[in-house]
């Protein structure tokens, strides 16, 4: 179906990933129906796709409340007349020591960032049913494959949403025309961390190099018009699925090194449970302002070959150890 035709939800529309996705489906004039906690930022987003050439409706939702998920499926047949594609991006992060984190705070997380696709699946998977067609995208993260110490939460979070991935996509095997599609980025210039609940007292910033929102936006894109089940961006998103396949338990023992490394060096920062529980009101943005380099063909077939080349290694390494 052209993209002009499609009907398009998508939650946590008011930032980052969410917010670029919502413009990008608006470019090519689809419907759109955003989703996400703050309504001001949500009609503003609204506002934006509508002078792109787009329909437009903006639902405050918060998709850790199974009920409001079900109103959102509901207002968005009311105003598009259909769904056929659903995209599941709203998350919130916590980093912290385990049991420095607040168990509310662990709660709130895989809340929102598991439960709340389950709650997206189970409300539109009967409207898909009934039309024999639709299309489910969810928003992952190399996290779903490596786990991330000091964000326990998250990595529960992550590895759920890839199992229920899994699981729901296989079910639906007697429904060809119902697709379920997982994207999985390496880190991202989002607002995401200046967003996220800080109990390590410092500063947190993405590992570089870091993917732009924009890019990520238009992969989801892509898979509204030509659904795979699975997409992996950049090339350390695959060097870390390859180095935990080859050698399981090494890229979270360097993660936990280098994180501790840093706890020693990195700028202090105020402890927040940032919005996790409750809406910031802040960094409502697109960008998190952390690309500061230009990204060239020449960089990318760099950071290509030293994948390669550390891939090959851990193999390497994998075969004399056996």
């Amino acid at each position: 179906m052209p993209l002009n035709q499609q009907v398009v939800v998508i939650t946590g529309a008011s930032s980052g990933v969410g917010r670029a996705t919502a413009l990008e489906f608006a470019r090519y004039r689809c419907t759109v129906i955003l989703a996400a906690r703050q309504q001001n930022e949500l009609e503003e987003v609204a506002r934006i796709c509508t002078e792109l050439g787009a329909k437009a409706l903006a639902v405050p939702t918060d998709v850790t409340h199974a009920e409001q998920v079900n109103n959102l499926t509901k207002a968005a047949i009311a105003f598009g007349g259909k769904i056929d594609v659903w995209v599941n991006i709203a998350g919130v992060v916590v980093m912290g020591e385990f049991n420095a984190v607040p168990l509310e705070a662990h709660e709130k997380v895989i809340h929102t960032n598991l439960l709340g696709y389950v709650y997206g699946a189970y409300a539109v998977l009967p409207y898909f049913k009934q039309q024999q067609s639709g299309t489910i995208i969810n928003m992952n993260s190399v996290g779903g494959f490596v786990a991330a110490p000091y964000s326990v939460a998250y990595s529960v979070s992550k590895f759920g949403a890839r199992g229920y991935s899994e699981a729901l996509r296989a079910e639906l095997y007697r429904f060809p025309h119902i697709h379920v599609c997982d994207v999985f980025p390496y880190f991202l210039d989002t607002p995401g961390t200046k967003h996220a609940g800080n109990y390590i007292g410092k500063v947190l910033k993405p590992v570089p190099p870091v993917t732009t929102p924009t890019k990520i936006a238009s992969i989801i894109v892509g898979l509204a018009v030509h659904p795979r089940n699975s997409v992996t961006v950049g090339a350390f998103a695959y060097m870390a699925r390859l180095s935990n396949l080859l050698l399981p338990g090494l890229a979270e023992w360097g993660i936990a090194k280098g994180l501790e490394a840093y706890l020693k060096v990195g700028d202090d920062a105020p402890v927040t449970a940032g919005n996790i529980l409750h809406p910031t009101g802040t960094f409502n943005q697109v960008s998190g302002g952390f690309t500061n380099k230009t990204i060239t063909q020449k960089r990318v077939n760099k950071v290509a070959g030293i994948a390669g080349a550390a891939v090959g290694l851990l193999f390497l390494i994998n075969k004399i150890r056996k």
